[in-house]
């Protein structure tokens, strides 16, 4: 007897029961029990910038945020996450009323749709997606309704028409991410265009995920829908620190919006970590404040390592879409005479001594991604070069 109660329900609650283990949990260990090169989940095999990293440590020796910080978080960092969005788009955001600080950006994505959101509401969310989009929508009771990216001359596309088409009286926001994962598409100024029109004409909220922001190459852009006629009224934006900095284990994001908006979204935060990542916070705010030397070497050292992998996944005979921003990479693995993105990435860690994700995970329509596996490629060269040689070995 384990002295468990027993009941005719589920213990899980019903809305969270699709989604289980994540599929990051089950391939890492995999990674682990096989000893393989882990480019599935997406975090840096290395951390970031030294002086970041010791304006932490002198935070916690100072005693600063080693107790409670603010709600909203430090005045430091707010006023330095409004600083980085006047500085870089020309967005004017008040620090204190219209800037949140929140444990990453997974909670500023499950604070902002749990307060915004009741049952029955649609959410319109490109797939794939990032799976925590999903578990969000369900836990606020909401609908989602995805937009499906499709190949398209070597990378994923939207379809207008089709993002129009699901927009219904029910829905109440548009969930966009760019630069994307895990496509690693960049929405172009005609596409955010003519979202921003249609979320004007249909009165939507509109929530961004914008993470990637300073990891686009070639001739992509970032640029934030709030930019948009009518749109900084209406858009909730998140930002990152994890990703731009290589230190993603802070969980240190934020949210900007208008204070309406703003006070909807602290009032959910409040109740799941109420505050987070204290001394991290102060250096944060350190590393918002870094010349553009270190965006620019940040952004050539993953273009770098891109280009790497890619041509390694295209020798070892992967169709490849070269990605414009993220740092991921998306293989379509019907050219080596695959179709189930399950069962190869279950198998490389033994056939090749590599771990990668099946893309079919961030898909609602699990057909549409089933070729499709993706690599993550902010990890040392070395480690991409070798990934690259056992993949060549394996076909």
């Amino acid at each position: 007897m384990t002295g468990m109660t027993s009941t005719a329900r589920p213990f899980l609650n019903r809305r969270l029961a699709e989604f289980g283990t994540t599929i990051f949990a089950e391939m890492s260990a995999l990674a682990m029990s096989t000893g393989s090169i882990n480019l599935g989940q997406g975090f840096p095999d290395t951390d970031g910038p030294e002086e970041i990293r010791e304006a932490a440590v002198r935070a916690l020796r100072d005693g600063r945020g080693n107790q409670y910080p603010p709600g909203p978080g430090i005045p430091e960092l707010r006023t330095a996450i409004a600083a980085h969005q006047e500085r870089r788009y020309g967005l004017s955001y008040d620090p204190d009323t219209e800037v949140l600080v929140t444990a990453g950006a997974t909670e500023a994505i499950a604070a902002t749709l749990l307060a915004l959101l009741e049952p029955g509401d649609e959410v319109i969310a490109f797939e794939p997606y990032y799976d925590s989009y999903a578990a969000c929508i369900a836990m606020a009771g909401g609908t989602r309704v995805p937009v499906t990216l499709r190949p398209h001359e070597g990378s994923f596309r939207l379809d207008l028409d089709e993002l129009r088409d699901a927009v219904t009286d029910n829905t109440r926001l548009l969930l966009i991410n760019t630069p994307h994962n895990p496509t690693g598409t960049v929405l172009t100024r005609e596409e955010l265009t003519e979202i921003a029109k249609l979320a004007v004409e249909r009165d939507l909220l509109v929530v961004t995920d914008e993470v990637y922001e300073h990891l686009v190459f070639d001739d992509a852009e970032h640029l934030p829908l709030a930019t948009f006629p009518g749109m900084r009224g209406r858009t909730v934006t998140i930002g990152s620190a994890g990703k731009t900095f290589s230190f993603t284990g802070w969980k240190v994001g934020w949210v900007t919006a208008p204070p309406a908006l703003i006070s909807a979204v602290r009032s959910a935060k409040q109740f799941l970590t109420y505050v987070s990542s204290g001394p991290f916070q102060y250096a944060v705010a350190e590393a918002l404040t870094l010349p553009d030397t270190y965006f620019d070497a940040f952004r050539a050292d993953m273009l770098a390592k891109r280009d790497v992998l890619a041509a390694g996944l295209t020798e070892a005979g992967f169709e490849v879409f070269r990605p414009q921003g993220t740092y991921f990479i998306t293989t379509d693995i019907r050219p080596l005479g695959e179709s189930d993105g399950f069962a190869f990435c279950r198998a490389l860690p033994e056939r090749a001594g590599v771990v990668a994700i099946p893309n079919a995970v961030f898909y609602d329509h699990r057909e549409a991604g089933a070729p499709f596996v993706r690599f993550a490629f902010c990890k040392q060269t070395e480690v991409l070069e070798e990934a690259a040689k056992r993949l060549k070995a394996a076909w």
